[in-house]
């Protein structure tokens, strides 16, 4: 009986364990477009990332604007950043509100940022609004580098009329407000 158990127990492991799972056609196609996105920070083509926001958002902020700032953010030659690494965290199953789909996205980001030529000071400043942001335990200073490693846990709102292009709008807490005109409310009441 003991060992009609463990085979019973083995055969179910190894079932559940090598079963092959069909990926969801959305959750393939927001993790392309994202990391199609993120691969425009990475290798400095703002244009190519700019080109993945929710264009409702250039409501609020213009396109030009969007690409100065991430230019003076990732082109910045005093303060270098480097996106090092991707993970995808939950995908929500993308709801259809006034015939667009509307995805939360969670994922996460290891950023690199070499703040070596910046003063003592602006270091300080540069550490506080690190920590207030992604928390202390997600922040970690290379002294010898003079660069600070960060885990960001994010979270974007993926939207598209066909599931096929998705485009997106980073979602943080402090600037909900802004989007209430860019975003429904029933997605707005989620994060």
């Amino acid at each position: 009986m003991k060992t009609k158990s463990l085979l019973f127990l083995f055969v179910l492991l190894s079932s559940m364990t090598f079963s092959q799972t069909k990926a969801n056609p959305d959750d393939t196609a927001i993790k392309k477009s994202l990391t199609y996105f993120i691969n425009g920070i990475q290798s400095k083509q703002i244009d190519q990332a700019v080109s993945c926001i929710y264009p409702k958002y250039f409501t609020i902020v213009s396109k030009e604007q969007m690409t100065q700032i991430l230019n003076m953010t990732y082109n910045n030659p005093f303060m270098k950043i480097e996106v090092q690494d991707l993970k995808f965290g939950n995908i929500e199953k993308p709801e259809l509100i006034t015939g667009e789909y509307f995805s939360i996205t969670h994922y996460f980001l290891k950023l690199k940022c070499n703040v070596s030529s910046l003063n003592d000071e602006i270091k300080k400043k540069m550490n506080s609004a690190l920590t207030a942001k992604y928390g202390a335990n997600n922040v970690k200073y290379l002294a010898n580098e003079g660069s600070y490693l960060i885990n960001a846990n994010m979270k974007a709102c993926a939207v598209s009329k066909d599931k096929k292009a998705w485009k997106f709008v980073i979602l943080e807490k402090q600037y909900k407000k802004e989007l209430l005109n860019v975003l429904p409310k029933k997605i707005l009441d989620k994060f």
